[in-house]
């Protein structure tokens, strides 16, 4: 199953990139350009998205960001990082330093498609049996471009467990980009 999943990861990657444009008005995804973003997130995954939860007492948080430099038109490496927190209504306190490394290509400068490995460390990314996750993610979004430097991500995601000792289940989640290109 992690084959095949890696390998439609890999050929849906592989496709967009066979759809590269050139882009000759220097737009934001234009080679040399520069992203910074910041996501909605998942309190499961190890994040470097933004979050807040509250219930019964009890609160989590997020806070991270993203950035990447376009290698070419509509191709960007990306890393993140992100720490979080979730503070019980009785007991100590928990803490995690999240981690992503990954590529962002854009179909027609508008289509953005994410493969990434995302990751967590400390007290508060383990699980019962002390293990820390990682996540291959793939996903897919529409670029709202609100200007030249701005947009609006909207997307969805798949997340799989690479540690099945954390989980073997595999996460979807919706999530909102806010990202600024310079």
């Amino acid at each position: 199953m992690k084959k095949l999943l890696l390998s439609a990861a890999f050929v849906a990657f592989g496709l967009g990139m066979s759809n590269a444009q050139d882009d000759s008005t220097g737009g934001p995804t234009s080679e040399g350009k520069w992203l910074i973003e910041a996501n909605t997130g998942n309190a499961m995954l190890g994040t470097t998205g933004l979050y807040f939860a509250s219930s019964d007492g009890s609160s989590s948080y997020n806070i991270g960001l993203d950035g990447g430099y376009f290698i070419m038109d509509d191709l960007a490496i990306k890393a993140g990082l992100g720490y979080g927190g979730f503070s019980p209504d009785q007991g100590d306190a928990t803490s995690s330093f999240s981690y992503r490394l990954g590529a962002k290509y854009y179909i027609k400068s508008l289509i953005p498609l994410t493969l990434d490995i995302t990751g967590a460390s400390g007290d508060g990314a383990e699980n019962f049996i002390g293990e820390t996750p990682l996540w291959l993610g793939l996903g897919a979004g529409y670029a709202w471009f609100v200007s030249d430097t701005i947009s609006i991500e909207p997307g969805l995601r798949y997340n799989y467990s690479l540690n099945e000792d954390f989980t073997d289940q595999g996460v979807f989640q919706f999530n909102v980009g806010f990202a600024l290109y310079f």
